[in-house]
């Protein structure tokens, strides 16, 4: 086999569909629905926040956040995302990926009970306190992106790796649903428990004093499926392609592999050794060969993330204000803080059960049939157009007759952004670059996707205001309105859509092929013809 794959490596990438793959799955998955649910779970309180701590006597609306409270809030936690997914993708690539997996699980149960913990004298206290935690669950949360990814990457066989780690990320949209629907329970309950009257009719009473408990238990609970998967996360073993590529560790990466495929492998410690000694394998991430090698996939994963974020994170976190704008939400003054969180929750959790979650199970049904690159150009494609259907004529959807063609066209964008870019640009990353370096790349990639979530986050909240300044939310200037802001999220799609062609197609292909290590001709051509490798190691 002269330079070509391992055997235990080969034996990863032949391998049929097995319950290990499965159990990965929800190990790893179980991570990013706790992540979706913690950062979205958020927005469903974001009001409630508003009316509990920033009320004002005699004021003809609720109390509101400030913006700068407000974008504090909304955004600190993707700050502490973008930080995290540097630190712990390039710990991930330094120590290993396994001993870095259980570290960001405990930062994620701890500050998700903290941030529900949050006391102050003042509101500013109290919103200080918060904003810490968050930021300190963001940092648990990033981790989890590039590890995941990896962990997924490095178990899965060729055939189906595609599947495998969108399903891991397709976790998400059970953890929005999720929060939505323990969002409705307890506002639910606490709504019956203490009535409330409206806030037009008595504005102090409208908040119960037991509100502020509610918003504390949909914040915390986001800790308990986290805490539920870490002993399975410690049991793991480490993956053998760094076990055998970057630890160098031939008989550990053989004998652990042996227990998960239960079969034998042989451990190949002299064509390690021979891969060490090629120095062509050694380059680091600021290389001027990694520059050749890879430079442009990593602009084009990093781009792609970065504009489909901008996009994403925008529509998400203010799905509540856009509803509120067409009507789908009842003006504030006309319920009690209660029953505008239940409200706020259905809405998000009927778009995520009608697109959110479709869409990320349709990518993990197509993506090894039609290919990542297909899957990411018709995403942005249809987020494009849907987009633009929204924008151009938007004083039409605005009537009480057309609200619900709106809200299928925004449900739609979802959709596609689901069964598009969303789930395509974590994929690839996990796939292209060196084992040495992949973690760190996708934590790269990962991370200029959080910082369009910031832009969008933020950016947004500024951007849709209403031109007239009588109109706009209290403390904010006034900006383009939803309508002209809608058109610029449809140009930034166009753009995700044209820097998708500077990411390469992995579907099919070994982890080394992508990545262009460890691999000489002849072996990419045994890697194309498993039937010329030893399968005697595989499972049949």
């Amino acid at each position: 086999m002269g330079k070509g794959q391992l055997e235990v490596l080969n034996a990863l990438d032949v391998a049929k569909t097995q319950w290990y793959h499965f159990t990965a799955i929800i190990v790893a998955g179980m991570g990013f629905f706790t992540d979706a649910y913690d950062l979205f779970c958020i927005s469903l309180v974001t009001k409630l926040l508003g009316r509990i701590y920033y009320h004002v006597d005699g004021a003809e609306k609720p109390g509101s956040l400030p913006p700068n409270v407000s974008a504090a809030v909304n955004g600190v936690a993707f700050c502490g995302t973008l930080a995290g997914q540097l630190f712990f993708g390039w710990l991930g690539d330094k120590l290993g990926r396994k001993k870095v997996y259980g570290m960001t699980l405990m930062l994620m149960v701890i500050c998700s009970i903290a941030s529900g913990l949050s006391f102050g004298k003042s509101p500013k206290g109290v919103m200080a306190t918060l904003c810490f935690f968050r930021f300190w669950l963001g940092f648990g949360i990033g981790g989890d992106y590039p590890l995941s990814a990896t962990i997924m990457s490095e178990y899965a066989n060729k055939k189906t790796r595609g599947a495998f780690i969108a399903a891991v990320f397709a976790m998400q949209g059970f953890g929005i649903l999720a929060g939505g629907i323990f969002a409705l329970i307890v506002s639910s309950a606490f709504n019956a428990a203490f009535k409330a009257p409206a806030y037009e009719d008595d504005p102090i009473a409208s908040t119960a004093p037991q509100a502020d408990y509610l918003w504390r238990i949909i914040v915390m609970v986001g800790a308990l499926p986290a805490a539920l998967t870490y002993y399975w996360r410690m049991k793991m073993p480490e993956t053998a392609r760094y076990t055998a590529l970057v630890a160098k560790n031939a008989k550990q990466a053989a004998s652990d592999m042996s227990k998960v495929l239960q079969v034998e492998l042989e451990a190949e410690e002299q064509k390690i050794q021979e891969l060490d000694r090629d120095k062509g394998n050694g380059y680091g991430l600021f290389s001027k060969e990694f520059l050749r090698r890879h430079g442009l996939h990593l602009l084009g994963t990093t781009s792609t993330w970065f504009l489909l974020d901008i996009a994403f994170y925008s529509q998400n976190l203010f799905q509540k204000d856009i509803f509120s704008a067409v009507g789908w939400i009842p003006s504030a003054k006309t319920m009690n803080a209660i029953q505008e969180v239940y409200k706020i929750a259905r809405a998000q959790t009927l778009i995520a059960l009608c697109s959110t979650v479709p869409g990320y199970w349709f990518t993990v049904a197509f993506i090894d049939k039609i290919g990542r690159f297909a899957i990411q150009m018709m995403g942005f494609f249809f987020m494009t157009v849907f987009m633009f259907a929204l924008a151009i004529p938007y004083d039409h959807w605005t009537h009480k007759s057309n609200r619900l063609g709106f809200v299928i066209i925004y449900s739609l964008t979802f959709f596609f952004a689901n069964f598009g870019p969303n789930a395509t640009t974590f994929v690839v990353p996990a796939e292209i670059f060196p084992a040495r370096l992949r973690s760190t790349c996708h934590g790269i990639s990962a991370a200029s996707g959080k910082l369009g979530a910031i832009v969008g986050a933020f950016g947004f909240l500024y951007l849709a205001q209403s031109k007239d300044k009588t109109k706009t939310d209290a403390g904010y200037p006034p900006g383009i309105g939803v309508k002209n802001s809608l058109i610029v999220l449809g140009v930034v799609n166009l753009l995700g859509l044209l820097f998708t062609f500077l990411v390469p197609e992995s579907k099919g292909k070994s982890l080394e092929e992508m990545s262009g290590e460890n691999q000489d001709e002849g072996a990419q051509d045994m890697d194309r013809d498993p039937s010329s490798n030893n399968s005697r190691t595989v499972p049949v």
